[in-house]
């Protein structure tokens, strides 16, 4: 039984309930179940956690101190398990210098390509660079027809300055004749005068030779002279025909410019041997951004025009400007933008050794008189930033800088000399700028000689077979060059994703967290493709995941739950697609069959002629796009990966919008204008980052509620008799806390090479509070008690306090009632976290001028925890607010007002509206990608609404 099964008992990590399971080997099983229920820790925590551990441990003490280790899951036992892979939604690397092409190694694979049938070119004069024997220099010129004359020329001075007596002097000395001086012929017995600050090219000449038969003996003692004469270098200049130069080494024959023997290291950024020395390798650099320096050139300089030295505590900067100003006459009381640019020039970077003196006052009135070297507001931003180890200054001065493309480089990242290889036409650096389904056309259409073709056909085979795992798994549209760190989780995943195909093992176990995130559904069937090709190969894969037609394509689907947290834990049903499709009590099944569904709206909402106007968005992809986006509505913005989603609404609309409402220093990507801003007052980004960085942040401290909790306690009559204030009932300061553990509830033991091991606080068993606080009760609860209760309990222990259960209720209706109110913010997945700070925004009463930014809030989300999330939504914008949604879901897409297609495609060839308008309107447009898969969906959850009204279907 364990040959052809995984057999688990007792499984308790975290909220599962002693679960016995026993699923197949070599399958697909997908689990599913609502968020919460505890997929993860079945998938992650024990199944995949043992069989790593189990597979470190096997390995010697010293290999395990550097290998992160997991702890030991609460299981009673597994058996029939195999060594296991995970293959997560973390972002792959934060490193700067991890690329696409390095992270899947196709960038090995292409430097080895380009070291060993590339071939170098002068990048000054675009001549191919080679080094020519005597014997093929006489060969080439043997090809001349027959009568063909020429003269052999050998260079002595190649665009120097000077009269160069001396040179003429010695060549007369050594029997030459005839010299050609700047494109002329002349008689070396005759006195050559050369102005003495112009510059001369000067070329000996060695023979004049007609191209017949026999005259090979000839022209190659004259060749073997001019070498020897001119270093190297010869010009053949063929009478009524072109000039040919020749060289014996390795460089441009006209300016000398050489590349030593090709080897893969001169085309790796993160080796000094080739990487740009301007900018280390990194293709950017930060530099000073005028327009961030000064984001309002209405203001005066008085008006503290110039941002960075607006004033501050301990800061001389108001008085240093005011002297700069005295000193060279400049107003300080003209808007900035009427200044001459003599003068802003001058602000900006300085007066060449200009010193300044002036008196300053520091924050506690004592006057200096100070003396300092005016070196202008962008010159002293990049001074401080690249002068200091300081991390806060260096954070303040990004501020006002931004990421631009190495000048030296121009973003390639590699030195000139790498840059001068090229393979049919391009160089390493413009091949990885190719998306991926590029890049594999380009590969696969090499021209190469025979000779070339047997050295890199490996190579080329290695190369082509991984692009097409890339391609495969929907992320066709991403370039090679790309920086890992800015890759979403889905592409990240995806990226593995394909790594693992290539490495095409058999017998591993591989656990998947949700590897349709971020995929549209027209990418979907090649997903799931290529994980029924690795379960064939004789792997078992299992899936967490809430994909409909994934689901419908595994091999067995486990349902947990029943509910979340504390409520779920359980093995709800577990069998085919179709058992569990018949399954009364999987609610995954209910929403399969369709006796659950998300409804259609009945009405959808029309615009009222307001609208945000993007002009002219050009960022990336995009190609000049103008787009309206109507508020007071329910907005989806879609489109296949790479359209272009993220760049329009994140990094033009939101930076445009928090830099004009909320004066947040963000520089928007490129576009012309964007109109319609007056009408909103607020703009609340929604992201997937976590809500706080240590276990100190939970749900209660990040919506705020926490604070009115406290304030409770500290109103109790045993609190007020004891003098306890507010902060007293803070795990974060001295005085309530047990001082123990600091108020962390645990202590953490380092155990070198094993892994780190937490223990409950001794003294306060885990509570964070030291006992005199712990006194201090609320009906009958500590302030422990309290962090301890659920979203749930905490709505009905609270229900008279209508502040606190306001809030608390937006984190239930946000479907996060089986959470903890002191629940580290470190364990919470980016679905939940996305969900808390929705949920702290829902207890805002708004004006109805807000705009809500989501992006892909369906992540880790079951269908049914979709349709609360919705009903969240529809909630924001009967208020009047504006919600945008960048989805792929399409039940999502199926219940928003209007929608905003991308496309055609990703990558270069999207960039583009395909589509606008209500869901109907979209669905009925043939370019869009989207339409194809909306319109059946429309069409089926209008048919089960008919039949719902008639009584012929039985909804739950």
């Amino acid at each position: 039984m364990a040959l052809e099964n995984i057999s688990i008992k007792g499984a308790r990590s975290n909220n599962l309930k002693d679960v016995d399971i026993t699923i197949p080997r070599d399958k697909m099983i997908v689990f599913t179940g609502l968020s919460g229920s505890g997929k993860s820790s079945l998938a992650f925590d024990t199944i995949y956690a043992e069989g790593q551990r189990r597979y470190v441990e096997s390995l010697s003490s010293y290999a395990r101190q550097f290998l992160g280790q997991m702890d030991k899951p609460d299981v009673d036992s597994i058996e029939g398990l195999s060594p296991a892979i995970s293959i997560d939604q973390k972002t792959t690397s934060q490193n700067p210098r991890s690329t696409v092409g390095t992270v899947t190694e196709i960038y090995d694979y292409l430097r080895l390509l380009f070291a060993r049938v590339g071939v170098p070119f002068c990048p000054n004069h675009g001549v191919r660079i080679t080094s020519q024997s005597v014997q093929q220099m006489i060969d080439q010129l043997m090809d001349y027809p027959e009568r063909t004359r020429m003269q052999i020329l050998a260079p002595v001075v190649n665009g120097r300055k000077g009269t160069h007596a001396k040179i003429f002097e010695e060549l007369k000395k050594k029997g030459f004749v005839r010299v050609r001086v700047d494109g002329d012929i002349r008689d070396l017995s005759e006195d050559i005068e050369l102005e003495k600050n112009k510059k001369h090219n000067i070329e000996v000449v060695i023979d004049r030779v007609i191209i017949k038969e026999g005259v090979e003996s000839r022209i190659s003692g004259s060749l073997e002279t001019g070498l020897e004469q001119s270093g190297g270098r010869l010009l053949i200049d063929v009478i009524d025909g072109d000039e040919v130069l020749f060289s014996q080494h390795h460089s441009c024959p006209y300016c000398g410019f050489s590349i030593g023997e090709l080897e893969p290291q001169l085309f790796s950024f993160n080796s000094p041997s080739g990487a740009c020395p301007t900018c280390d390798g990194i293709g950017s650099k930060f530099e000073t951004d005028e327009e961030l320096v000064v984001p309002d050139p209405t203001l005066t300089l008085r008006q503290h025009a110039i941002q960075p030295w607006k004033p501050t505590s301990s800061n001389y900067y108001p008085q240093l400007l005011e002297a700069v100003c005295e000193h060279f006459g400049i107003d300080m009381d003209v808007p900035f933008e009427q200044l001459n640019k003599q003068d802003i020039q001058l602000l900006f970077h300085g007066s060449k050794k200009e010193r300044i003196r002036f008196r300053h006052e520091n924050e506690f009135g004592a006057v200096k008189e100070r003396t300092i070297y005016f070196e202008g507001v962008l010159n002293n931003i990049s001074r401080r930033y690249h002068g200091t180890s300081s991390d806060y200054i260096r954070e303040q001065m990004e501020q006002y800088m931004i990421r631009k493309a190495c000048t030296s480089c121009k973003g390639y990242r590699l030195r000139d000399e790498a840059l001068a290889v090229f393979v049919n036409g391009k160089h390493i650096g413009e091949v990885t700028g190719l998306a991926v389904s590029e890049s594999k056309a380009y590969i696969e259409s090499l021209e190469l000689t025979d000779k070339e073709m047997q050295i890199a056909r490996l190579v080329i085979q290695e190369i082509s077979n991984r692009l097409g795992f890339l391609e495969n798994v929907g992320i066709e549209y991403l370039t090679l060059s790309r920086t890992a760190g800015t890759l979403s989780g889905g592409e990240a995943q995806r990226i593995r994703l394909a790594t693992q195909i290539g490495s095409a093992l058999m017998g591993v176990l591989y656990v998947l967290d949700e590897p349709s995130i971020g995929l549209h559904q027209r990418d979907n069937m090649r997903l799931i493709r290529t994980l029924e090709r690795m379960r064939d190969l004789g792997n078992t894969l299992i899936v967490v995941e809430h994909d409909e037609d994934t689901m419908l394509a595994a091999d067995e689907i486990v349902d947990i739950g029943p509910g979340a947290g504390v409520q779920g834990g359980y093995i709800t049903a577990q069998g085919t697609p179709e058992e569990i499709t018949e399954n009364d009590h999987s609610l995954t099944g209910q929403y399969l069959s369709g006796r659950k569904f998300i409804p259609l709206p009945k009405e959808r909402r029309k615009p009222d002629g307001r609208t945000l106007t993007i002009k002219g968005a050009k960022e990336n992809n995009l190609k000049n796009v103008d787009v309206d986006i109507p508020l007071g509505l329910l907005n989806v913005v879609t489109g296949v990966s790479g359209s272009g989603k993220s760049t329009l609404i994140n990094d033009i609309l939101r930076k445009s919008l928090s830099r004009n409402l909320h004066k947040a220093k963000e520089k928007p990507a490129r576009h012309k204008e964007i109109k319609g801003i007056g009408e909103l007052d607020y703009v609340v980004n929604i992201d997937q980052s976590p809500i706080g960085r240590t276990p100190r942040s939970n749900p209660a401290t990040y919506t705020g509620v926490f604070d009115y909790i406290r304030e409770v306690f500290a109103m109790t009559n045993e609190a007020k008799v004891r003098g306890y204030k507010k902060g007293r009932f803070s795990f974060n300061v001295k005085g309530g806390r047990c001082e123990n553990c600091r108020g962390d509830g645990i202590i953490k033991i380092e155990m070198h090479f094993l892994p780190d091991v937490y223990v409950l606080c001794e003294e306060c068993g885990g509570k964070r509070y030291n006992r005199e606080t712990l006194d201090i009760r609320y009906k009958g609860k500590n302030i422990a008690d309290v962090l301890e209760m659920t979203v749930d309990e905490a709505v009905d222990f609270f229900e008279n306090i209508p502040r606190i259960n306001r809030k608390i209720q937006t984190l239930k209706d946000v479907g996060l009632g089986y959470i903890k109110l002191g629940q580290s913010a470190t364990t919470l997945s980016g679905g939940e976290a996305q969900r808390v700070k929705l949920a702290s925004q829902l207890h805002r009463r708004t004006s109805g001028r807000s705009l809500y930014i989501l992006d892909e809030p369906t992540t880790g989300l079951h269908v049914d925890d979709i349709r609360r999330l919705m009903q969240v939504l529809q909630r924001l914008v009967e208020n009047g607010d504006t919600v945008i949604i960048i989805e792929h879901n399409l039940d999502v897409i199926k219940t928003v007002d209007h929608i905003i297609d991308l496309g055609p495609e990703g990558g270069d060839g999207g960039g583009e509206i395909v589509a606008t308008g209500t869901p109907e309107e979209v669905a009925d447009i043939e370019e869009s990608h989207t339409a194809r898969y909306l319109k059946p969906i429309l069409e089926r959850e209008r048919e089960r609404m008919e039949a719902v009204e008639k009584g012929e279907l039985a909804v739950k």
